[in-house]
C-alpha cells in the first residue's frame, strides 16, 4: 500500500475480503451555523439500508465524541474511543479504510482520531460513498459481526493542540488555518457566543478543497491552495481549527495528501472553545459601511 492518506474505489474493491482491512462507514452531515440546533447528524439509517460489504458503522456524533464536554464534538477520551474501536473488531495490525458521504470530512475525522490514539494504518476512501455507489460497486444491507478487537488508545500529543497551547503560539511563526466558512471567519455567523476568528489565522474553507464530484483536489491543486496560505514544507508548524475539530482534521488530511510534511496538529476545541472563552483574543474584519 502507498504512503498516501487516500485509497481509491478500485483498490478497496480489490480488498473487500482482506482480513487485515477494516472498512468503516462514518457517514453524516452538518448544517450551517446560521441554522437552528441540532447541527450534527449521523447517517446510521442509510448504513442500515445499504453499505460497502464488510463495513461497520461508527457514529461520529456520539461514539467518538466526549459526552461530558459541552463543546460536543470534542474527541472521546481514550477509554471511550478504545471501546468503540474494539467493538468494530479493530486490531493493531489492521488498516482502517474510512468512508463517508460528505467529501471526506468525517473519514478525515476518524483518520485524525486514530492517528492521535496511536493507530497509523488508516486511509480515507477518496470520493467516499458517492464514488462507490455511482460506479455500481457491490453494496449490501448485511451487518457484519467481528470478534472484539484488541485496539489500545495511546494519545500522541503531537497531533493535538489545546486552547492554551494555541494561545502561546499567537504572534509566532506557527501558522493558524481556519477551516470554517468565509461567513464564520468574517464574523457574520458563529457556533459560539462570539464571532470572528483567532488573531493571525488565515481562512481556507473546507469545501474549497473538494472537487465537485466529492473527491479531494489533486495534490498539485492542494499544494497551490496551501501555498496561497503560506503553508509549505518549510513551515515551522501548522495548526488547523474549525468549529469543533472535524473540518480541522480534514485540513490536516488535505495537507498530507498534498505531500506537505511540515509539523501540523488539530486544535480540537476550535472555535467552540476559543469563541466561548472571553479571556481569549479574537479578530473581526472591519466591515465596509
Amino acid at each position: 500500500m502507498s504512503d498516501s492518506v487516500l485509497v481509491s474505489t478500485v483498490w478497496l474493491a480489490a480488498h473487500l475480503d482482506d482480513p487485515l482491512v477494516r472498512i468503516v462507514d462514518i457517514r453524516g452531515h452538518v448544517v450551517p451555523a446560521s441554522e437552528p440546533l441540532p447541527h450534527y447528524y449521523n447517517h446510521h439509517e442509510d448504513y442500515l439500508r445499504s453499505h460497502i460489504p464488510g463495513a461497520v458503522f461508527v457514529d461520529w456524533v456520539h461514539e467518538i465524541t466526549d459526552p461530558a464536554d459541552p463543546r460536543h464534538a470534542q474527541i472521546a477520551p481514550p477509554e471511550r474511543f478504545e471501546t468503540v474501536m474494539r467493538r468494530i473488531g479493530l486490531n493493531p495490525d489492521m488498516t482502517v479504510i474510512a468512508y463517508d458521504d460528505a467529501g471526506g470530512m468525517f473519514g478525515a475525522r476518524l483518520w485524525w482520531a486514530l492517528h492521535y490514539y496511536g493507530h497509523e494504518q488508516v486511509k480515507v476512501l477518496d470520493g467516499g460513498w458517492t464514488h462507490w455507489s455511482r460506479q455500481n460497486l457491490p453494496v449490501t444491507d448485511v451487518i457484519p459481526q467481528y470478534p472484539t478487537g484488541t485496539f489500545e488508545a495511546h494519545p500522541i500529543s503531537s497531533w493535538f493542540r489545546s486552547g492554551a497551547e494555541v494561545l502561546k503560539k499567537l504572534h509566532t511563526s506557527t501558522q493558524l488555518v481556519d477551516m470554517r466558512s468565509v461567513e464564520e471567519f468574517e464574523g457574520k455567523s458563529s457556533r459560539a457566543s462570539r464571532s470572528g476568528h483567532i488573531p493571525g489565522a488565515v481562512n481556507q474553507p473546507r469545501a474549497d478543497l473538494v472537487s465537485p464530484d466529492g473527491s479531494l483536489l489533486s495534490p498539485e491543486a492542494l499544494r497551490s491552495k496551501f501555498a496561497d496560505l503560506g503553508v509549505n514544507n518549510d513551515s515551522p508548524e501548522v495548526i488547523f481549527y474549525c468549529n469543533g475539530g472535524v473540518s480541522a482534521s480534514f485540513g490536516l488530511l488535505a495537507m498530507r495528501a498534498a505531500g506537505i510534511t511540515a509539523p501540523a496538529a488539530t486544535y480540537d476545541g476550535s472555535w467552540k472553545d476559543w469563541g466561548n472563552d472571553p479571556s481569549k483574543p479574537i479578530e473581526v474584519p472591519v466591515r465596509e459601511r
